[in-house]
């Protein structure tokens, strides 16, 4: 990574930062509709995972968010660490994707936090609420939260990203 210099710095932080408060504002309040945790997940902040696109400030706002947005699951200290890290994982998996496109539009980068989530979420699922922990449990769990990121991240992060792209916002200039 480049070193930044003066204004660059301060631009990369202001953004990193607002993601961050973003992720995990958008988690409240989907938690708030009881959508945020557990087997079937549709969390608003999941349209924010594609951002990595378009900056690699978003990389540690969406894993600091995902942090904040965590503390109030009801699984604990093991959803802060394991969904934190999923998010980390499927933030550089984006954004090191983002010149792979289909008529323009980063699909695959849309991918990763779906397939990443599923696992990663899926088994945290599996072995922490559900009564059985066998193979077809896993499967079902992840199947269900891969599907809420599906939704997130094409019906509401694809078009975010490629507004924000077309926009041509600041932070997009970042290396």
């Amino acid at each position: 990574m480049k070193m930044f210099t003066g204004s660059a710095r301060t631009e990369y932080l202001v953004t990193g930062a607002l993601v961050a408060a973003l992720y995990a504002g958008l988690t409240y309040a989907s938690a708030a509709l009881n959508l945020a945790y557990g087997p079937v997940q549709f969390r608003l902040s999941e349209a924010l995972t594609l951002l990595p696109v378009l900056t690699p400030a978003a990389i540690p706002g969406l894993t600091i968010g995902c942090l904040l947005g965590n503390i109030g699951s009801p699984l604990g200290i093991v959803d802060i660490f394991c969904g934190t890290f999923a998010t980390f994982t499927a933030s550089v998996i984006t954004r090191s994707l983002r010149s792979i496109r289909v008529k323009r539009i980063p699909v695959w980068s849309a991918l990763a936090p779906v397939v990443i989530n599923g696992l990663v979420i899926g088994l945290e699922i599996t072995f922490l609420m559900s009564k059985r922990k066998d193979f077809l449990t896993f499967v079902v769990a992840a199947g269900w939260v891969a599907l809420g990121e599906l939704a997130m991240c094409f019906a509401l992060g694809l078009p975010l990203t490629m507004a924000l792209q077309k926009r041509g916002l600041p932070f997009s200039r970042l290396p």
